[in-house]
């Protein structure tokens, strides 16, 4: 069976499974989904008189298919995640929804490759940092279960009659209230995620001369956009003690790492490498690249750029050296130079005082 006959079908039976488990009219309609590090073809499902539904990435489902799973299987499967999001699904008010000044207040920003989202980035407002960007989201219900919200689009931002300045102004302003930064020495972390009894057995207490945190938000969902809060920077020097490193773990947390001559930018993007290929999904993937902030500076930049940076630095520290000894010599003569003039000096002064021989008496001849 090919891919659209697949999903020709599999939207037929799932309608005719939610219909009969809602006892009510639901579209399932086929469409292209764009989503950061993410394109498929999807399965929107909606209840009947709703705007909002679920999507089933279809291309996953037909991957399944290929891959051996009974088809009957596959539908059941698809229908049964389809209703209980649907039931799941939170009350939303679409009026609110259109109203900036109610959503802004539930502003959140999410950090994503620039080079990999090209093609989405063109339709959503966003701002560059080195080889990442910012987008915008609005976090519209947060549990247990997950979290719901709305990227904002180009189209979004012209209904809402705001500039992109403005968004991002604005979900500087509130997103670190709603979702504030949450900088963890690596042993905590290590520690919540074994368990106290664990942890004490493996000797994982947070020390003060911690070498690598992780940054996130409470949540843990999207915790890379910390880099763009305006006082990060700031907050992690404070806890690292000066400059370090930022290696991005995923889209939702990453790793600071103390710039103390243990760790170089080749050993971290190495690692980076290594971790996104091989335990990292496709979708949460953020960059391969590493980043170092330095704190005299203020200066957030790739690694490879501050490394530049600092060798433009040292020469032209050494070529201030270099400058300030020329012109001491030029001040200061030489010893050699010294001498010389003093011998002079000594010579000068015994012509103008020749030395005066005395005959000696001799007494009178026997």
């Amino acid at each position: 069976m090919d891919f659209e006959t697949f999903k020709e079908n599999l939207a037929k039976y799932v309608k005719e499974k939610l219909d009969a488990r809602f006892g009510g009219d639901t579209t399932v309609e086929s469409q292209k989904v764009d989503k950061a590090n993410e394109t498929y073809e999807a399965l929107t499902v909606k209840p009947k008189n709703s705007n909002i539904g679920v999507n089933l990435n279809a291309d996953k489902l037909y991957e399944s298919y290929q891959d051996g799973a009974a088809y009957d299987n596959l539908v059941d499967r698809a229908a049964e995640m389809a209703g209980n999001a649907l039931e799941a699904r939170p009350e939303f008010d679409i009026a609110a929804i259109s109203d900036y000044e109610q959503m802004k207040q539930k502003l959140s920003m999410e950090v994503v490759s620039a080079e990999r989202n090209a093609e989405f980035l063109e339709n959503v407002p966003h701002k560059n940092m080195e080889d990442m960007a910012i987008v915008y989201r609005i976090v519209l219900d947060t549990s247990e279960e997950g979290r719901s919200s709305i990227l904002v689009t180009n189209k979004m931002l012209e209904s809402y009659g705001i500039t992109a300045e403005q968004l991002h102004a604005d979900a500087m302003a509130i997103a670190p209230e709603v979702r504030p930064a949450v900088i963890q020495g690596m042993s905590e972390v290590m520690a919540e995620m074994l368990g106290p009894e664990q942890a004490e057995m493996m000797g994982l207490f947070p020390t003060p001369d911690e070498p690598m945190y992780v940054a996130s938000v409470p949540d843990k969902v999207q915790g890379a956009s910390v880099l763009a809060y305006q006082n990060f920077m700031d907050e992690a020097t404070e806890k690292l003690g000066g400059d370090f490193y930022i290696s991005p773990s995923s889209i939702h947390e990453i790793l600071l790492v103390k710039d103390n001559g243990q760790f170089d930018r080749a050993a971290l993007e190495q690692m980076v490498k290594e971790v996104n290929a091989t335990q990292v999904a496709p979708e949460d993937k953020l960059t391969d690249s590493v980043y170092h902030y330095d704190s005299k500076a203020r200066i957030f930049e790739l690694a490879e750029k501050f490394e530049v940076r600092a060798a433009d630095r040292d020469v032209e520290k050494a070529a201030e050296k270099e400058t300030a000894r020329d012109a001491d010599l030029d001040e200061k003569p030489s010893t050699l130079a010294k001498l010389k003039a003093e011998k002079e000096k000594i010579a000068k002064q015994q012509k103008k005082d020749p030395v005066v021989k005395h005959k000696s008496k001799k007494g009178p001849e026997l």
